[in-house]
């Protein structure tokens, strides 16, 4: 049975979609790998699509985008044959969301280091602990030091808010890969991107079990 992973943010711009694919393109090599896609935006079917029109294929992922009243029954069957199903959410707090946050074994929420971005995660920390289901902030974007992302630690410490230790820096060749419908540990595997996906990574997988 697979562990289901599903990325929420109500705010644009915090990459929920490309953490989506490259956790999924770094786990793909050794593990069977599904992708949900219940963003209206579609961005993470036009990834796959470019990594399917690749000359050289990298790993395989199989690809979902059923939603609405058939997304339960969807989940359930990419749980039953893969080791990890990621699915990436609507940027709203609709049915699907709901659906998507009760079937995850864990909820991912990335934030920029900014109050706007912290306050956005609000609902979808609250949706998680609804449904009683553990939750995790994502750091991304982040620059090497800041007295803003200072602030927002201090806010989540007092929050008493589950955050990965883990973080993603800003850096292009997140973007680079993602255009090319790669990820970056496909696309440059010695970078320090790839380093600090892999560190996510790890976490993740620690958090879980």
């Amino acid at each position: 049975m697979a562990a289901v992973i599903t990325v929420a943010q109500q705010k644009g711009g915090a990459g929920k979609t490309l953490l989506a694919a490259h956790l999924a393109a770094a786990l793909a090599p050794d593990r069977r790998v599904a992708l949900l896609d219940i963003d209206p935006q579609r961005s993470l079917a036009r990834w796959h699509a470019l990594r399917a029109e690749r000359r050289s294929a990298p790993a395989a992922l199989t690809f979902s985008d059923l939603s609405g009243w058939r997304l339960r029954t969807e989940l359930e069957r990419l749980r039953r044959t893969h080791d990890f199903v990621l699915v990436d959410s609507p940027p709203r707090l609709d049915t699907d969301a709901k659906l998507a946050v009760r079937g995850a074994d864990l909820v991912l929420v990335p934030i920029q280091p900014s109050p706007p971005d912290l306050w956005a995660a609000e609902g979808t920390l609250a949706l998680a602990a609804e449904e009683r289901r553990p939750a995790r902030l994502v750091f991304n974007r982040v620059q090497a030091a800041s007295r803003l992302r200072e602030q927002v630690e201090t806010e989540i410490a007092r929050k008493r808010l589950g955050v990965l230790q883990a973080t993603l820096g800003n850096r292009t060749a997140f973007a680079q890969a993602f255009a090319a419908g790669l990820g970056v540990t496909e696309a440059a595997p010695r970078s320090a991107a790839a380093a600090e996906l892999r560190a996510l990574l790890a976490e993740i997988e620690e958090t879980l079990r």
